[in-house]
């Protein structure tokens, strides 16, 4: 799976004015929905906050990945957000949170949504990009740079 193929540039917000984890998932849930990519805002904000307080999605490494199913969207969707300042997110490594990749996807698409979930996890092990990442001052700066290390 290649991520720019469900990343768009305008689904990238760089950078994130929430200072907590509940207003940045809301912030990229609005981000997707002024892009028309939901079927239903409040369905989606929803799924994802519920699936957070199941178990955080802070995966560590300065890094969280929230993601819901739902009937809210018609595809799999996502969108990616850089904090100014480190929030916390509850991460399996109690470390605050920089990166935030949202993910939202029909209840009948499991597959295209672990495939995301995995290759994102296995872009963030490369820590020289994950640290461009952070430093990214811009959403095209974020979407080249991820775009550059999927075509590597």
């Amino acid at each position: 799976m290649i991520l720019t193929q469900i990343l768009q540039p305008t689904c990238i917000k760089v950078p994130l004015e929430g200072s907590d984890k509940e207003a940045v998932i809301t912030e990229l849930i609005d981000v997707l929905a002024a892009n028309d990519y939901l079927l239903d805002r409040n369905v989606v904000l929803e799924s994802v906050l519920l699936r957070e307080q199941t178990r955080s999605t802070g995966i560590g490494s300065g890094i969280a990945i929230p993601h819901g199913k739902c009937g809210g969207v018609k595809e799999l969707v996502m969108a990616i957000g850089i904090t100014a300042q480190p929030i916390d997110f509850d991460s399996i490594d109690n470390r605050p949170v920089k990166i935030v990749v949202l993910l939202a996807s029909p209840l009948d698409r499991t597959g295209p949504h672990i495939q995301a979930l995995a290759r994102i996890s296995r872009l963030m092990l490369d820590d020289g990009f994950k640290t461009k990442l952070e430093q990214a001052a811009t959403a095209e700066e974020v979407y080249t740079l991820i775009s550059s290390k999927e075509h590597e």
